[in-house]
C-alpha cells in the first residue's frame, strides 16, 4: 500500500484531441502547460517523471488556414518541458456516403458524398506505450488524460501488474467503465486550466516565439 508521503514515479499519458475537444475547444485555455496542470491536479508525492502527448499533425482548411501554424506553435511550447515527448499518429481522409437530413417520411432516403477526416493512431499508441512502460516498470502510477473507454483493456492489464491508474477527465460526463477501474478520476475544471497557461512570449533553442494571437 502506498502511503501519502511516499514518492510515486508517475507517467502521464495525454490524448491531445480528447483533451482539446473535451476541455479546451472554444476556450481561452488552449495555450496549456501540461506540466503545470498535472502538478496542480496531482498529489505532492506524485513525482512526474514523464509526460507523453499523443496527437497528429492537422492540415490546412479553407475556413481555418492558420490551424497548422497554431498547432506547431503549441507543440513548440510543449517541447520546452524537458521530460515531455510528442508521439504522432495521422489523419485519414476519405469519401463516404451519408444520409441527407430532412428527407420526408415515406420518401426514399437521399445520400450525399462527404469528406470524412478521422484521427488515427493516438488511442492505439497511448495504450501501447501505457502497457509497454508498465511491463518495463517505469512508473508506479499512470495518469491518463482522456475519457476514451477504448483504453479500458490497457488499464486492466497494467492494474494486473500492480500499477495504479488515475484519470484526469476532460469531459463533463465520465466514462463509467474507466471510472469503475481507475484508482481515481478527477474532472479537469476551469480553475486549473486558467492557472496552467504558458507565458505569452517563450524562448527555446531556436529563439523567441509567441502565443498565437487568435488563441
Amino acid at each position: 500500500m502506498w502511503g501519502p508521503n511516499r514518492t510515486m514515479r508517475t507517467f502521464v499519458y495525454v490524448d491531445g484531441f480528447n483533451l482539446y475537444f473535451g476541455a479546451l475547444r472554444r476556450t481561452r485555455y488552449r495555450w496549456l502547460n501540461l506540466q503545470t496542470l498535472c502538478q496542480l491536479m496531482l498529489a505532492a508525492h506524485n513525482r512526474i517523471d514523464k509526460i507523453k502527448y499523443f496527437t497528429a499533425y492537422v492540415t490546412q482548411r479553407p475556413q481555418d488556414p492558420l490551424q497548422p501554424a497554431r498547432q506547431q506553435a503549441y507543440l513548440r511550447a510543449l517541447k520546452t518541458i524537458p521530460h515531455l515527448e510528442v508521439i504522432l499518429g495521422h489523419f485519414l481522409t476519405h469519401e463516404v456516403n451519408m444520409p441527407l437530413a430532412g428527407t420526408p417520411v415515406g420518401q426514399p432516403m437521399k445520400y450525399v458524398k462527404v469528406l470524412k477526416t478521422e484521427e488515427k493512431g493516438s488511442d492505439v499508441n497511448l495504450a501501447t506505450h501505457l502497457v509497454h512502460d508498465a511491463h518495463l516498470d517505469r512508473f508506479d502510477l499512470a495518469v491518463i488524460v482522456s475519457n476514451d473507454s477504448d483504453l479500458l483493456e490497457a488499464v486492466k492489464i497494467i492494474k494486473g501488474l500492480g500499477k495504479q491508474v488515475g484519470v484526469l477527465n476532460p469531459h463533463p460526463n465520465p466514462s463509467r467503465v474507466l471510472l469503475r477501474e481507475a484508482t481515481f478520476m478527477k474532472p479537469i475544471r476551469q480553475g486549473p486550466l486558467s492557472a496552467s497557461q504558458f507565458p505569452t512570449q517563450m524562448t527555446d533553442s531556436q529563439g523567441t516565439f509567441h502565443k498565437p494571437p487568435s488563441w
